[in-house]
């Protein structure tokens, strides 16, 4: 296996473990203590972390003279935090288990930003990167479609115990493999001579970049929404007289996604800002239909279509991010992005508790607005002159950022089929 195919497994991996965590909490909570709370008090310590620790792991990562060890030692403690929750949680005082939960989220931001910030130093410069980006983003939809599935199907033929133990064990194969990725000395750790990049720096770049701005401040606008998606799925299910239909609206919806971004997140001609919008307005509209669908079929049809719309939206954020991060904060510039969205997400879910009593149509229906609002925001906010910096023939856009020097694509010659 190359080394990108290794990435890509050591992804999946730990992936699944985060993917996972959020059910088989809840459900070894309830197993152990008969309270589902106690499962969301714990998953609430394991997701809050996320932004705090995304630039201070940004900023390690970037310090680091073994990126190697650094990499595979947070992916190793992220493992050891699930195994320890298998352990502690029902059995230890609950202030310990909380701080084994927050230890573990502040690891978070290397499993989602820190690990796809390592592609430029994997794949070459041009378009195999930017097909590269594709199948990141695959990892996380396949791993949203194949975690909770796991955890349900563990956890029916045993308990939950057994379901945690298979999420600690992924996140450790995902430590093993990402030890022996071939991206030491490849643009890796810092530069000698280079002035160490500040703990604000990857804040500072994501506010006066551009291209930053504008993706960061609408895929953050659009996670509000995506985030209280699953709640709302449950809900608007039992209201078309489905309890159980929740989960099968939120598979259709990754199952979309994960299709999406094999195909729609391939393509390469498209700007990747243009492709942003695209994404959020089409997965807006998707949702805004399923909200008067009259059938659970009907909905689960267009909350597939809403995932496939979602799908390539990853892929083209990553691609913006490596395009235009400083070389000295990439790596924060992406765990930075990761930690918002996942805060701006546990928002989501926390206002869509608050407005439980609100029709469910209603409530999808704001979900759409907020999607279709960061689609309006990005336009209103990226680059909208036409053309490429650097390209041959045509000016330099005003108020553009120049691609760094690591960028996912190459500002000249023809594109070549190289990479995955």
């Amino acid at each position: 296996m190359g080394g990108f195919g290794r990435y890509l497994a050591a992804a999946l991996a730990a992936r699944i473990a985060s993917e996972g965590m959020g059910m088989a909490v809840v459900l070894l909570a309830l197993e152990r203590t008969g309270s589902a709370a106690h499962g969301a008090f714990v998953l609430t310590a394991w997701l809050a972390p996320h932004v705090l620790a995304a630039p201070l792991a940004g900023a390690a990562a970037a310090r680091a003279r073994r990126p190697r060890l650094f990499h595979a030692g947070a992916l190793a403690g992220f493992a050891t935090a699930v195994a320890a929750l298998t352990v502690l949680l029902g059995r230890a005082p609950v202030p310990l288990v909380l701080a084994v939960a927050a230890l573990g989220g502040s690891c978070g931001p290397m499993v989602t930003g820190g690990l796809s910030s390592l592609i430029t130093g994997l794949v070459p410069a041009g378009p195999g990167r930017d097909r590269a980006y594709g199948w990141d983003a695959a990892t996380y939809n396949a791993a949203a479609v194949t975690a909770p599935a796991a955890v349900g199907l563990v956890a029916a033929l045993g308990s939950a115990g057994p379901a945690m133990a298979v999420l600690a064990g992924s996140g450790a194969l995902a430590a093993a493999l990402a030890a022996t990725l071939p991206y030491e000395g490849r643009g890796a750790g810092p530069v000698p001579g280079a002035p160490r990049a500040g703990l604000g720096a990857g804040l500072t770049a994501l506010w006066r970049v551009r291209e930053l701005r504008a993706v960061t401040s609408a895929t953050t606008l659009g996670f509000v929404g995506i985030g209280s998606l699953t709640t709302v799925s449950v809900l608007l299910a039992t209201e078309l007289g489905s309890p159980g239909g929740g989960g099968v609206l939120m598979t259709a919806f990754a199952v979309g996604a994960l299709g999406g971004s094999l195909t729609l997140g391939r393509i390469t001609s498209m700007d990747s800002g243009r492709l942003v919008r695209w994404a959020l307005a089409g997965t807006g509209a998707a949702l805004a239909a399923a909200a008067f669908a009259p059938s659970v079929a009907v909905t689960a049809a267009l909350f597939a279509l809403a995932g496939v719309c979602d799908g390539p939206l990853l892929t083209a954020t990553l691609r913006i991010r490596a395009r235009y991060a400083p070389d000295g904060v990439r790596t924060q510039v992406f765990t930075l992005g990761a930690g918002l969205k996942v805060t701006a997400a546990s928002t989501g879910a926390a206002l869509v508790g608050v407005a439980a009593d609100v029709p469910a149509a209603a409530l999808l229906t704001g979900i759409a607005g907020l999607l279709l609002a960061s689609a309006l925001l990005h336009a209103l906010t990226a680059v909208r002159e036409p053309g490429r910096p650097g390209l041959p023939g045509r000016p330099a856009r005003t108020g553009a950022t120049e691609p760094s020097a690591g960028s996912a694509t190459t500002a000249t010659g023809p594109r070549t089929p190289e990479g995955p």
